[in-house]
């Protein structure tokens, strides 16, 4: 094979006979040169390829790993707003149970003191009002949910300890209301003897009599002047059927010629309460009850207690 190569201004030419190795070796360098940068190229995207998926593969796995991290913060946050609304349910049924109770506590001094029910009401919000103030609107925060409640359990606190002493005061008061001897010993009849000398009547002489008289129908009610003790409650010798009540600091009472004692000794009994029903037992001329005051275990007129004024 002949090869003629012409120069750059065709004024000179050369040629060269090149053998049939030569033509080969040639060919070989002439189609080995595109398929190796064929090779090459494929090479270097192959190598970009799994540089990408390495990539790609990377960037899944960080993705799913802070999904990961976020459904764990997610999940923390509902346990622990869960655990928040439990307390707070919790709190706010301990301050209804209190507000109930201080409701009861208001009715029952209500109750107690006798008040007009519709001036103290429970069972209603206290009425409020007021003109509308515009100042300092714009510098005020609005307190929390959790320091109104924690106000609220303050300021109920405060009112249920105010309630509560007003609550003893009143029922000491109460206690020494029932405790004061006053009043009739019956609910019907009249005064038929009084305390002090007077004639007998079964032997018309001059005899001291250490109590008063009432009398009344045969059967009807004989109730406590005060509240107290039963310390007798059974046949006495001229008093026939007899109840004695100790009502404290020194005082004691007795109800005398009974036909039925309603109560016996141990009975703590209340002020008004019917302890006995009026007969003739005893040294009696008829149905009446004996009524006596004992002060310090001396007899007294019952007459100035009969007519006390009720505390």
């Amino acid at each position: 094979m002949k090869v003629i190569v012409v120069g750059k201004n065709h004024s000179r030419t050369r040629s060269f006979n090149i053998s049939s190795w030569a033509r080969a070796l040639l060919s070989i360098c002439l189609l080995g040169i595109p398929l190796g940068a064929t090779l090459i190229g494929y090479q270097l995207g192959a190598g970009r390829d799994e540089q990408t998926d390495v990539l790609a593969d990377d960037s899944a796995q960080a993705l799913k790993q802070a999904i990961d991290t976020q459904k764990r913060t997610v999940e923390q946050t509902r346990r622990e707003t869960e655990e928040h609304l439990a307390a707070l349910t919790l709190r706010m049924a301990e301050l209804q149970a209190r507000l109930v109770r201080l409701d009861a506590l208001g009715e029952r001094l209500t109750t107690i003191a006798k008040l007009d029910s519709g001036e103290f009401d429970f069972s209603q919000t206290p009425a409020l009002g007021g003109p509308e103030s515009l100042e300092a609107q714009s510098t005020y925060i609005p307190p929390t949910f959790i320091e109104v409640i924690d106000q609220l359990a303050d300021q109920i606190a405060d009112r249920e300890q105010q309630l509560e002493t007003l609550e003893i005061l009143m029922a000491n008061r109460k206690i020494q209301s029932d405790l004061f001897i006053a009043g009739r010993p019956i609910k019907k009849g009249w005064m038929s003897s009084r305390f002090g000398r007077r004639t007998d009547p079964f032997n018309g002489k001059i005899a001291w009599h250490g109590g008063v008289d009432f009398a009344g129908k045969f059967g009807s009610d004989i109730i406590s002047v005060a509240s107290g003790v039963v310390t007798w409650s059974d046949k006495r010798s001229g008093y026939g059927q007899m109840v004695e009540v100790s009502h404290g600091g020194g005082f004691s009472t007795r109800y005398a010629h009974n036909s039925e004692n309603l109560v016996k000794v141990g009975d703590v009994v209340k002020k008004g309460q019917v302890i006995a029903l009026m007969g003739s037992s005893g040294r009696s001329t008829g149905p009446h009850v004996h009524f006596e005051v004992y002060k310090n275990g001396r007899a007294v007129d019952p007459s100035s207690y009969i007519h006390r004024t009720h505390r």
